[in-house]
């Protein structure tokens, strides 16, 4: 349980982060507040979206992964952020990505403070 928290958490920052840098990422809210929970919950999707749909897409695209020596994760990251931005639209969550080229800026951002955040938060289940 503690490890999807930190991963939840970790998804969070990175998110806020990506929406900060990035011009094409947005988040509405009408306070601090929303806006947090509005990230925790779009985090959640974006979790989802890449436990379920990100490993088929991986596995179906394998040759171009090959092909392009790794560079196409940046595609399918891409992707799942995009996926995640229509979700959060459809549920009626502020958040939104405009466009392929914010996403896989906004995907390359997303990894690294996701990477980073896991490496500062413990992950490890208390037995």
């Amino acid at each position: 349980m503690k490890k999807f928290v930190v991963k939840t958490l970790a998804n969070a920052v990175a998110l806020g982060v990506a929406v900060w840098l990035i011009k094409g990422i947005t988040l509405t809210g009408t306070s601090f507040a929303h806006k947090t929970l509005t990230l925790v919950l779009v985090a959640l999707v974006f979790g989802v979206v890449n436990w379920l749909v990100k490993p088929v897409v991986k596995l179906l695209s394998f040759p171009l992964f090959i092909l392009t020596l790794g560079l196409f994760t940046l595609v399918v990251n891409a992707l799942m952020l995009l996926l995640t931005s229509y979700l959060a639209h459809k549920l009626s969550l502020g958040f939104h990505v405009r466009g392929f080229l914010p996403a896989v800026i906004g995907g390359l951002v997303v990894s690294i403070v996701a990477w980073a955040m896991h490496i500062v938060l413990p992950d490890e289940d208390d037995h």
